[in-house]
């Protein structure tokens, strides 16, 4: 014990690389989900938009910016089957379907406070333009060499961002109370389970970050860093309703003492009691969920809490949170035979975000996402039940306001 060893074999998938005709699909399959939570949104009079301009786009501009981002990156990009680092730089494009997309759509010609107030999308247009743009995609798609990796990363970018879009969409009908509709990916099975022991590893180094590893590496997935860890414990599963529940019950939110000075001013601020949409924690958890009151079973991962409540959990309880690379060498070496649990929720962890060394800023990543160095966000690693499948791989990460409660996120703890 103690001493540095051997990094256990990995036993989890590598990050998504599809064939043509499996990306094809799943690109399909991706612009389903966004239709469907356009129709959601649509449908219901109940968006909330004094709750949602802080954290959330106008639902109509979030689901026509998937189809700019498609457009702009792969139908327009004359460089398209070069790879990734083919992306940056001036470049010349051709003409979007719709000539005012680029003023409307690109995220960097407007602020979100800007998109609310400006003038909303048509939604018949957005649907014609989502159409048109991926059937534009899945033709260009048809032209490629299945076995050009380089041609195919604008397709798997293309599709990393809509899948993202997506979780955000679900995340804002969350908060806007819409009732939870039979649309694809809008009823997701959140399971229960039984308590299960820690997980120990010894130290050893490790290597964080896709690296080289085959397949789609998104820009916050790239790079490649070995880091010295000393010998640790981590929980095999995200902590539950049951446990978080006894935090509340024991004047957790009253006490200064669990949080952070950032921490604590939020929970004045916002006079917090307990996670966002719980209603009663007492005897049991009662939460909004679907635009209704439902018990929550207290073996349920806990979700929708923020960096700050994490922290102040594990401090109470004498825990702490994991560091990145702790997390990643759990969940590729202490994966199922093991016990570790990945794609409940998406979870936090200790790491304020920045780039693993040799990863890049492209077309879905900038600066910007790193948040303000006064208030850096922070990492989100795994996946939860909204996120596809593709994207259960223990390399992905996540970033966030550590104020940000809204998304689909629980947490784990670590031994001090």
């Amino acid at each position: 014990m103690g001493s540095e060893s051997q990094p256990r074999a990995e036993i989890d998938s590598d990050p998504v690389f599809l064939s043509r005709d499996a990306l094809s699909l799943a690109l399909i399959e991706s612009r389903n989900v966004t239709l469907a939570w356009l129709t959601a949104f649509e449908a219901s009079n109940r968006i909330k938009p004094e709750a949602d301009r802080a954290h959330f786009d106008p639902p109509a501009w979030a689901v026509a910016n998937v189809g700019w981002f498609q457009e702009y990156w792969i139908a327009r990009n004359l460089r398209r089957g070069r790879g990734a680092g083919s992306l940056g730089g001036v470049q010349t494009r051709l003409s979007s379907i719709d000539a005012g997309a680029d003023h409307r759509l690109d995220p960097r010609q407007s602020s979100r406070a800007e998109r609310w107030q400006g003038p909303q999308a048509d939604l018949a247009a957005v649907r014609l333009y989502l159409m048109q743009t991926l059937e534009t995609t899945l033709d260009l798609l048809a032209r490629v060499d299945d076995d050009d990796p380089a041609a195919l990363y604008v397709f798997h970018l293309a599709l990393a961002y809509e899948d993202e879009a997506g979780e955000r969409l679900a995340a804002q009908a969350q908060s806007a109370e819409l009732p939870l509709a039979a649309g694809p990916g809008q009823r997701p099975i959140w399971p229960t389970r039984s308590p299960r022991d820690p997980l120990w590893f010894a130290s050893q180094r490790w290597r964080i970050g896709a690296g080289e590893r085959r397949g789609f590496v998104a820009d916050a997935d790239a790079g490649s860093e070995e880091i010295v860890v000393p010998e640790f414990e981590i929980d095999s599963q995200p902590v539950n309703w049951a446990q978080y529940s006894d935090f509340v019950l024991d004047g957790g939110y009253d006490d200064p003492q669990w949080w952070t000075p950032p921490g604590w001013a939020w929970v004045q601020a916002g006079e917090r009691r307990a996670p966002r949409y719980v209603d009663q924690i007492r005897g049991s958890v009662r939460a909004r969920r679907g635009g209704r009151t439902v018990q929550l079973p207290p073996l349920q991962a806990v979700m929708h809490v923020s960096h700050h409540e994490a922290h102040a959990w594990c401090r109470w309880a004498g825990r702490r949170l994991p560091t990145e690379v702790e997390w990643e060498l759990a969940a590729r070496t202490g994966g199922a035979p093991r016990g570790f649990v990945l794609g409940d929720v998406r979870e936090w962890t200790a790491g304020r975000a920045r780039l693993i060394d040799g990863a890049r800023q492209g077309p879905a990543f900038d600066e910007a996402q790193l948040g303000p160095p006064e208030a850096p966000h922070r990492v989100q690693r795994g996946a939860c039940r909204l996120t596809p499948l593709r994207w259960h791989h223990p390399s992905h990460r996540r970033f966030a306001a550590p104020d940000d409660d809204t998304g689909f996120t629980g947490f784990r703890s670590c031994t001090l």
